[in-house]
């Protein structure tokens, strides 16, 4: 029997959690709760509370691979121990924005896939979809392509208008749509989605009618300032199987909002004060019918 893909596996997990929330995992020594060690040991522990925590509140997890390679094999292997810890049907998303010539591409799906064990990858679309293929081939797997960011520097490149294309039929738009124009016809189909900012709300609705099937992942609520109502109205997909789904595809990622309630202080104990905060997400991020 062949595995069940990554979307029908999210839409079970959207189901039966009734929120769209993805835990995002960007874990610092400078920000650690009271009573944890400053070291590798006590990040990888507040991680762990963050996961246990907000499991039973979200549809995936997000670990920034950056904030676990910047401690080297040590850090990678924290990560890996903490990927054993998370429950089988909460999906993984490795934040390692890769994207690299095929031959490297295909080491890539491995490294993350199979060796990490990732649900999903985000990855760079810059080098076209030869370059991205490898990481779209398994249909039990994902990749989110960065098309229009939260960072406040987005537009230096992401909003740059590109010439009308008279061979695809593509008018004259910024790059960013003409990214999400482009990874629309990528891959078997069902493998790869968009990295849509919140932060930007007209273009994140501009994206979805340019592309009605491809799948969101949407950062930037939060800490971030984005407004959680237009994601929700423009998140979810129009067309395609999975616009039938429970959450249409749509992820929206809260990394400081749950992690930064269980660092402050409070009545109860980080534990407590991080699962209040993921079922408060949670509440502000459901599955709309």
């Amino acid at each position: 029997m062949p595995a069940a893909t990554y979307l029908t596996r999210l839409a079970a997990r959207s189901r039966s959690t009734g929120t769209v929330l993805c835990l995002g995992l960007d874990p610092d020594f400078a920000a650690l709760p009271e009573g944890f060690r400053g070291d590798l040991a006590g990040l990888e522990r507040f991680v762990e509370l963050l996961i246990e925590a907000a499991a039973p509140h979200a549809a995936a997890v997000k670990p920034n691979l950056a904030f676990f390679e910047v401690y080297g094999s040590a850090g990678m292997a924290a990560l890996e121990r903490l990927r054993g810890r998370v429950p089988a049907d909460l999906l993984v998303i490795a934040d390692a924005k890769r994207g690299d010539i095929g031959s490297t591409a295909a080491r890539q799906a491995i490294a993350l896939f199979d060796a990490l064990g990732a649900d999903a990858v985000t990855v760079n679309p810059y080098l076209g979809a030869e370059a991205v293929e490898p990481l779209l081939v398994r249909p039990d797997r994902f990749a989110y392509l960065l098309c229009r960011t939260s960072n406040p520097g987005a537009g230096e490149l992401q909003d740059l208008l590109v010439a009308a294309d008279q061979e695809d039929g593509a008018p004259a738009e910024r790059l960013h749509e003409r990214v999400a124009r482009r990874v629309a016809t990528w891959g078997p189909g069902g493998t790869v989605g968009l990295v849509v900012g919140a932060t930007a709300p007209e273009e994140l609705a501009a994206i979805r009618a340019i592309a009605p099937g491809l799948p969101f992942l949407v950062p930037g609520v939060g800490a971030q300032g984005g407004v959680i109502a237009p994601v929700l109205a423009a998140g979810p997909v129009t067309s395609g199987e999975a616009a039938e789904w429970p959450g249409g595809g749509l992820l929206v990622n809260v990394s400081r909002g749950i992690a930064e309630a269980a660092i402050q202080p409070g009545p109860g104990d980080p534990f407590e004060r991080a699962a209040d905060a993921a079922r408060a997400w949670a509440a502000r991020l459901p599955v709309l019918p």
